[in-house]
């Protein structure tokens, strides 16, 4: 157990992993059920071309809901589930390797920003395949602005060679195959390692920076889960401000089809200037802010449920 300022860090080594990778699984699945119609939001805004369909994050919500319902914000999220997989990978990374570095080195922020990293890059290597499915669901039911792939339409019953039959999970995955190969599940690949890795090696040391100095400035009696809640937004809001440029090349290389990611960063930048960087950005920030909670609060508690039980008399919060 390690102390930094007022708050203390549950390490790898304090828990019971039963309980953690049982609890960690519906934590997981409730803050991506949570956050997935921001995602949603977030990824139409990027691919569009300029204002062509949403002039902005509260426009697209209401347009697509309006004309697409409550299911419309849900478009790709079954597939999106078997991201738990990454996500218990990602955390079981991060604790590792924050033991690891602990054995050179004491500097908390050196071990976030190496975990961080690490986790992210074992856990994109997972995500990549779904988001590329995942995202291409995204896209559907928005006409001829839906993408590379149609939806097959429901009332279609049977295949028409004419038509594209996209929509349904499997399709997609077939079709994605037929055109670009095993390579087109991992289109985009290197633009994800080079949004998310730096996120994750950012969000990490922010919040235990924001966390510590907000146990400074709060009074003795607050409780460290709240100033825990307040610090993974801030966090979030800040790695997702220097990281955006990324993501928006990471939606346009893996929905367009792209290759190259120095290009497609060219093209937007010619097409529609440095404005363009900014793109869902405030999309990306509040999905990240309810997730940032979430995680936060959900990841902390979770921690602490699964406190080996030799431990738990002596722990104070």
């Amino acid at each position: 157990m390690q102390q930094k300022g007022a708050i203390q860090i549950i390490e790898w080594e304090d828990l019971d992993k039963r309980k953690f990778y049982s609890l960690g699984v519906l934590m997981t699945l409730s803050t991506r059920a949570t956050v997935y119609p921001a995602s949603l939001i977030r990824t139409r805004l990027q691919v569009q071309k300029g204002k062509a369909l949403y002039s902005g994050t509260v426009d697209a919500f209401c347009k697509i809901l309006r004309a697409e319902g409550v299911r419309g914000l849900y478009r790709g999220f079954m597939i999106n589930t078997f991201t738990l997989v990454s996500g218990q990978a990602y955390i079981t990374t991060y604790e590792l390797a924050r033991r690891q570095v602990s054995r050179y080195s004491s500097s908390n922020t050196l071990k976030s920003v190496v975990a961080g990293g690490a986790a992210s890059l074992v856990a994109q290597t997972i995500t990549v395949p779904i988001d590329v499915v995942s995202q291409h669901l995204m896209m559907q039911g928005q006409g001829e602005h839906s993408g590379r792939f149609k939806a097959k339409p429901k009332m279609m019953l049977a295949p028409s060679k004419s038509r594209l039959t996209f929509g349904q999970t499997r399709d997609i995955s077939v079709q994605i195959f037929a055109a670009d190969g095993f390579r087109g599940f991992y289109r985009g690949y290197v633009a994800s390692l080079l949004t998310y890795i730096p996120n994750s090696a950012l969000w990490w040391p922010f919040y235990h920076f924001y966390a510590e100095q907000l146990s400074l400035m709060a009074p003795s009696e607050c409780p460290h889960l709240i100033l825990q809640a307040l610090a993974g937004p801030m966090a979030a809001a800040t790695a997702s401000t220097i990281t955006n440029p990324m993501d928006v090349v990471r939606a346009r290389v893996q929905v367009e089809g792209r290759s190259s990611v120095v290009e497609t960063f060219k093209q937007l930048l010619a097409e529609e200037g440095l404005g363009a960087v900014t793109k869902g950005l405030s999309a990306r920030i509040m999905s990240s802010t309810p997730t940032s909670v979430l995680i936060v609060v959900g990841y902390e508690t979770l921690k602490r449920l699964s406190l080996r039980d030799d431990l738990v008399q002596s722990r104070h919060w």
